[in-house]
């Protein structure tokens, strides 16, 4: 039906539809599920989002290393004081992306949008929307639908690995496909909701992927944070009309190919980056021992 940016606008232009009905309607047409199927599986994974999102809030996460965990009853708690710097959603929109990302660290249930690595993006950008423009759930729902689309298609054109193309193709897809969503589920169009994801892909790209001893905790946690708060804001441009000189699909062209030049060491192999500190190969070191 669709496999790029520009034949999936052509669709919603055809048949004045949003991103999400034509990625429903793929859906059914793939799997042989009616509507009410398709809608009720995506109810599903809503449900796991809302868990992850919200576990860490009240109560600490410690992984299972010990290295990460308890951040995002740090952020939430800070939220409550009513003094942050960049205000109220976007500390909410942050603690609940930590959750997610604690929850994964310490083996629970999380919903992998589109990777693990960068879970907890999609969940956080979402509910930030519910709570901002009290959605109903079937709304939330549509929004993952739109996410998905603009997954299926990086996915196609390019990658959503961080072995392959670094972080920039986890928690750069993961923002990429919250600003789509929130720009549809805020009355935007179809064309805004692509650049609301071509935006949040070009703030990051060359984005590396160097976790402390290969594991999904640090800096992966911290990058979830900052990944929701490039989706609010690639979103917000988008709706304020900005646009982009570059169509969506070659922004994702050009993310593949940054990726594929980035060396290995800073694609998911823990020999560079921040992964490759003296600190980093210390607590590489006692994890190790832990695990013999």
């Amino acid at each position: 039906m669709f496999n790029t940016g520009s034949e999936l606008l052509k669709l919603c232009e055809e048949k004045n539809a949003k991103i999400y009905d034509m990625v429903i309607l793929k859906e059914m047409e793939a799997t042989g599920l009616s509507k009410e199927e398709v809608l009720d599986k995506m109810k599903g994974t809503l449900e796991v989002m809302q868990a992850s999102a919200t576990a860490g809030l009240n109560k600490e996460l410690i992984s299972n290393t010990g290295i990460t965990g308890g951040n995002s009853k740090r952020v939430e708690d800070y939220r409550k004081k009513g003094n942050t710097f960049a205000g109220e959603i976007v500390n909410s929109a942050m603690a609940m992306a930590l959750s997610t990302s604690e929850v994964n660290a310490s083996m629970g249930r999380i919903c992998a949008a589109p990777t693990a690595g960068a879970s907890g993006i999609l969940p956080s950008t979402i509910l930030s929307a519910k709570d901002k423009l009290n959605l109903s759930d079937d709304m939330l729902i549509n929004g993952l639908y739109t996410a998905a689309g603009v997954g299926q298609i990086v996915a196609r054109i390019a990658t959503i690995s961080g072995a392959e193309g670094g972080c920039q193709a986890e928690c750069g897809v993961a923002a990429a496909m919250g600003a789509a969503a929130i720009v549809e589920m805020s009355g935007g169009s179809p064309q805004q909701a692509l650049n609301a994801a071509g935006f949040a892909l070009a703030n990051i790209l060359g984005l590396v992927c160097d976790p402390i001893g290969g594991l999904v905790e640090f800096p992966c946690n911290l990058r979830n944070a900052s990944g929701v708060v490039n989706g609010l804001i690639s979103a917000d441009m988008a709706l304020a009309g900005v646009q982009a000189p570059i169509p969506f699909d070659e922004i994702v062209e050009a993310m593949y190919k940054v990726g594929i030049a980035l060396p290995e060491t800073l694609r998911e192999t823990a020999l560079g980056g921040l992964a490759a500190t003296p600190t980093a190969r210390e607590l590489t070191k006692h994890i190790i021992e832990q695990n013999k």
